[in-house]
């Protein structure tokens, strides 16, 4: 995690626009603000980097021992110090109070031109306009910063794949001990259904402190819809797809992992369609490094699919190969790199998934996904767990 002592310096942007000041409003739900400050509430704050530097957070009276410890903002101010109360009883609504205190704190810093993100809460936009600032809404400055993991963000997303090896091994164990019945997946002598197998998943997740939400376990034919959570008995001679996102519940990161298997005999197509899976990830995986552009990697998955006599999406297709090769995880579980049809290159401290997939309605899905990060002269795969397709 970013150190106290380290500036995040976003001066650069707040020139190009103009601006005196960039001001995020929200909770620690939203990834730039938990970035910026590195503070947990999921009550609303403020925060605020002017154009030299200077940060500042405003919070409330009761988190401020807390932010103290915990924020690497070191400007703590509460909306006691702003006499909230006196601007509640004057203005009648504690919504416009609260735009007072933020007035209050852009004026004395001097600000008057104030950058804000695109999701900017309106009401508030709007008040601080009335109240004589300027307001002009920018993409992100932190989302390219938070592309780059430090060694400390990236052993914490290394922490929490850990944790999602653990839980997949858990989920594929089920399938592996499973038996058929009448064409259905038992377990313990009841149907083993995609509920059953996502229960463990997050149980397995919480005694490692992660958490997740959608966790897919998809089987059968519905499994050719990539993010379709799944539902009901599992059946044998299908595939399941599961694919696990888990977060960290004190650190706020991600981590990421897919795989396919199958409890019984895989039809030809299917067989061949993981077979086609697994070389168009490994011919992916292969090429990541620094200064390797998105596009390219993107680009080869499609080429491998094509040799094999897949469809992809770069010629438009609605089946076989239908989304991107990849995206960067951290404190989001979809940030930059997108590894699409995107020039952008990769660089040190990127951590991407490579998770091709083939999907045909009339025969399901097959996705495998890896979580990869980016290093000095390469790459360092953080997915332990192994590809086997059938149980």
């Amino acid at each position: 995690m970013t150190s106290s002592t380290v500036p995040i310096d976003i001066s650069a942007e707040l020139e190009s626009h103009r601006s005196d000041v960039y001001l995020m409003v929200g909770n620690s739900n939203n990834a730039d603000i938990f970035y910026a400050t590195h503070f947990f509430a999921s009550d609303q704050f403020a925060y605020f980097q002017t154009k030299d530097g200077k940060e500042t957070l405003l919070i409330s009276d009761m988190e401020r021992g807390r932010a103290e410890i915990e924020s690497r903002v070191s400007d703590i101010r509460t909306l006691q110090d702003l006499d909230y109360r006196a601007k509640v009883k004057e203005r009648k609504d504690p919504s416009l109070a609260y735009c007072d205190c933020i007035a209050e704190v852009l004026q004395k810093g001097g600000a008057k031109r104030v950058a804000v993100p695109r999701d900017f809460p309106y009401y508030i936009a709007q008040t601080l306009k009335e109240e004589g600032f300027s307001i002009e809404a920018m993409k992100s400055p932190f989302a390219q910063l938070r592309s780059k993991k430090a060694s400390s963000e990236s052993d914490i997303v290394k922490k929490v794949q850990d944790a999602c090896n653990s839980s997949m091994k858990a989920a594929a164990e089920m399938v592996r001990k499973s038996e058929v019945v009448e064409g259905v997946l038992t377990y313990h002598g009841f149907a083993l259904t995609s509920e059953m197998v996502r229960k463990e998943i997050d149980m397995t997740l919480l005694e490692h402190g992660c958490e997740s939400d959608s966790t897919i376990v998809a089987g059968g034919t519905g499994s050719s819809n990539p993010h379709w959570e799944g539902e009901g008995p599992l059946k044998a001679n299908e595939p399941i797809v599961i694919d696990i996102f888990p977060r960290s519940k004190k650190e706020r990161y991600f981590a990421d992992m897919t795989r396919t298997v199958l409890k019984g005999e895989p039809s030809e197509k299917l067989a061949d369609m993981y077979e086609a899976v697994l070389a168009a990830q490994e011919a992916g995986i292969a090429m990541v490094k620094p200064g390797v552009k998105c596009s390219d990697i993107h680009n080869k998955v499609c080429d491998v699919f094509k040799e094999r006599g897949y469809d992809t999406i770069r010629e438009g297709s609605n089946v076989g190969f239908i989304h991107s090769t990849g995206h960067g995880v951290g404190l989001e579980i979809h940030e930059l790199p997108f590894v699409g049809n995107s020039d952008v290159e990769l660089e040190e401290g990127n951590i991407i998934t490579i998770e091709p997939g083939l999907y045909y309605p009339d025969v399901g899905g097959i996705r495998l996904e890896d979580l990869i990060l980016v290093t000095s002269d390469g790459h360092e795969n953080l997915t332990e767990m192994e590809k086997r397709f059938v149980y």
